[in-house]
């Protein structure tokens, strides 16, 4: 038996391959199916079986189109009958104890609901080694490295009754389950599925008891409002994904492989597309098609993507000679945005040389801005809650960066905007945001919060609650 982990960072989202005698299981799978392909190819497996731990609300799942093109089966909680989210795609059910062999190796389904009403985790079973007592489980987003999954996904009504489930599933219907089992996640840091997770990709069910606050001895109540104290942001992407993997991801392959000449481009741009500029901050700033936005290539891709680009427009890539747009495209796919046209032959030079109109952002240094704050100038941080609380300018406005879009109405148009963050990338998404609405007077504070902190520059700071 062997098992190889596939990870995605800035979704944080872990996948798996698990083989034996020949025969392989993939766990959660992302879009970009290829990866699990060519895996499978290298290891001389055959995928047999690909299972999903529930119907996810951050990615958009390739389990549907991995089962189809591996001919394998497609393996899904049959605990989602009556539920908000319900999978209408054909697959087979895996209810509580149901089993599937995969070489020398058996997964039994375990109903571990809370993160959503329909949540199964996966139970390996070594058939040669130890028959009865499972080696690993594989968690999904029930239990990850130092937290839990977040129970409000299906909303207000909803999320107190889930907490409650989730008590259930920590303590008691995984009481009888042994220290030693290993515990394989769906995520890891950074991921929004749950407060505070550990960087540790796997961990021991045994670890987890003796180290989170969630596993200890306490109420049902308290552990609902515990629970319920620490989620993270919900970004609004969130109900569209549930949406999208509840019917069915349609058969993809890797969209967007158009190398489009400045003419081209413009014309697809006149109707209505969308424009992501990949490059860094300050070339944005430098000069850019105006109305895009400043989504850095990289792990933050298709974070801030699902936060800020629409879904319902086609998009066009534009970046320079170092983008790497394949890897753009896989990213904007994993959140499901699908409709990616193609990217600008020659990049942002390409455009300037031809003459093509230009927007600009310009740039401002902590030093000039701690010059400027006596005049009562408007600044704008786009960072998270904890790291706000931790020192921030005084005066300043807050609204995390995802939110911005939501809460324009809240940013004055006749005043300059100074937008930091804590190095520049997301005040430059911000920044790009703001443009695109119609906002004219906009500034991009180069270096954020750490380039202000490392100068001495007075801070603000406020009580931080407790991890969980």
């Amino acid at each position: 038996m062997k098992l190889h982990r596939f990870d995605v960072p800035g979704l944080s989202h872990y996948s798996y391959l698990l083989e034996s005698a020949g025969a392989a299981a993939v766990i959660d799978p992302k879009r970009d199916i290829d990866t699990y392909i060519e895996a499978a190819a290298a290891h001389d497996v055959k995928i047999a079986a690909v299972l999903e731990t529930h119907i996810h609300a951050d990615y958009a799942s390739g389990a549907l189109e991995l089962a189809r093109t591996a001919g394998a089966d497609l393996l899904v909680s049959g605990h989602d009958v009556g539920e908000m989210f319900e999978c209408r795609f054909p697959h087979r059910d895996m209810r509580d104890g149901d089993e599937v062999r995969i070489g020398d190796v058996r997964l039994r389904a375990l109903h571990t609901p809370g993160h959503t009403p329909e949540h199964v985790s996966f139970l390996l079973f070594d058939t040669i080694r130890n028959p009865r007592e499972p080696l690993a489980m594989f968690s999904g987003d029930f239990i990850f490295v130092g937290s839990l999954g977040r129970p409000d996904l299906l909303g207000e009504d909803a999320k107190r009754r889930l907490a409650g489930e989730l008590y259930q599933s920590v303590h008691a219907r995984i009481e009888a389950l042994h220290d030693g089992l290993e515990i394989y996640p769906a995520h890891g840091a950074g991921s929004m599925c749950g407060a505070g997770m550990s960087d540790r990709p796997q961990s021991t069910l045994g670890y987890e008891r003796r180290s989170s606050l969630l596993f200890a001895p306490q109420s049902k109540e308290r552990f609902i409002e515990t629970v319920l104290a620490h989620v993270p942001p919900f970004p609004p992407y969130y109900r569209r994904m549930k949406r999208v993997n509840s019917e069915g991801p349609k058969m993809l392959g890797l969209p967007g492989d158009m190398v489009l000449r400045p003419p081209a481009f413009q014309e697809l741009r006149g109707r209505d597309a969308v424009v992501i500029d990949l490059r860094r901050p300050e070339a944005f700033g430098g000069a850019h098609i105006p109305g895009a936005y400043n989504i850095g290539s990289g792990p933050n891709l298709p974070v801030w993507a699902s936060w800020i680009v629409p879904y319902d427009r086609s998009i066009l890539l534009v970046g320079d000679d170092s983008t790497n747009y394949d890897d753009a495209r896989r990213a904007l796919i994993r959140v499901g945005l699908d409709d990616v046209r193609g990217w600008l032959k020659g990049g942002m030079r390409a455009w300037i040389e031809g003459g093509l109109e230009q927007a600009h952002v310009p740039q401002m240094s902590v030093a000039e801005l701690a010059s400027e704050l006596h005049k009562n100038v408007f600044v704008l941080d786009v960072r998270g809650d904890a790291e706000w609380a931790s020192g921030h300018i005084a005066g300043a406005r807050h609204i995390m960066g995802g939110e911005l879009p939501e809460r324009l109405g809240e940013i004055p148009r006749s005043e300059t905007i100074h937008v930091t963050c804590a190095g520049g990338y997301r005040s430059s998404v911000a920044a790009s945001v703001l443009r695109a609405a119609g906002y004219s007077q906009v500034v991009n504070v180069v270096g954020g919060m750490e380039a202000w902190k490392r100068s001495h520059l007075p801070l603000v700071t406020e009580p931080v609650g407790l991890a969980v």
